[in-house]
């Protein structure tokens, strides 16, 4: 018998959350010292390997709906990372873990104006941009409706019209200025982690009535989700 769906359990699905991994050594303190347990060194070698992956925040976290303030590089610290490349690394270990092309800092309750994207083949041959202080200096008149998803709602998908291409600026993990201009999937990408950096997520595109559909919609697949099924 298929288990029993309760609200409760769709909410578990839905938020697909992970608590981080602590990669500490054990420690067993004596009267007059402390002493690191001894760990076979595959073990060791193994933990230092360990990717740290960083826990999604909830769409009502107001972390999530406040506006960025511009990244400082002496700021890093603050959170354990040793520099940019640490941080853009993280942060693409943990995209990837929740399944994403896309992740801005504050999903993570960092309060970075910084995300990363892409990684995916089919999207310019799976090219990764680290992006720090982003910039759209200029949009197309023509624009292109698709249905998008978001890593802070899991499982819900909102057809979000945009322009078809954007003009950008930013830094790189290395603080290279870079600017161009992106088509496609990768313009629509960093429009939408653009937006978490100044307090907006996707939801707020769509009218109420849409909304709506949208979580019956997720709700309907979640449940077929629960019950065994594949989710297309």
């Amino acid at each position: 018998m298929a288990e029993k769906l309760t609200p409760e359990k769709i909410e578990e699905i839905a938020k697909n959350f992970e608590k981080i991994q602590k990669n500490k050594l054990p420690i067993i303190k004596g009267e007059k010292e402390t002493v690191t347990e001894k760990i076979d060194p595959k073990i060791l070698q193994a933990k230092k390997e360990e990717k740290r992956i960083l826990p999604l925040i909830p769409p009502s976290d107001p972390r999530l709906l406040m506006q960025v303030a511009p990244f400082i590089d002496d700021t890093l610290k603050e959170f354990d990372f040793k520099d940019r490349v640490e941080l853009s690394k993280v942060m693409y270990d943990t995209m990837v873990k929740y399944g994403g092309i896309g992740l801005s800092a504050n999903q993570v309750g960092l309060p970075y104006r910084m995300f990363i994207m892409g990684g995916h083949p089919s999207i310019e041959n799976g090219k990764i941009r680290s992006v720090f202080n982003p910039l759209i200096n200029d949009v197309s008149k023509e624009t292109v409706m698709m249905k998008e998803g978001c890593l802070s709602f899991p499982f819900l998908f909102l057809s979000i019209t945009r322009p078809k291409w954007c003009s950008v600026k930013y830094t790189d993990q290395h603080g290279k200025e870079i600017e161009e201009t992106l088509h496609g999937m990768s313009a629509r990408i960093f429009q939408h982690e653009n937006e978490h950096m100044n307090g907006y997520v996707f939801t707020d595109l769509v009218s109420k009535f849409k909304l709506e559909r949208a979580k019956e919609a997720r709700k309907k697949m979640l449940k077929k989700y629960a019950r065994g099924g594949e989710i297309k």
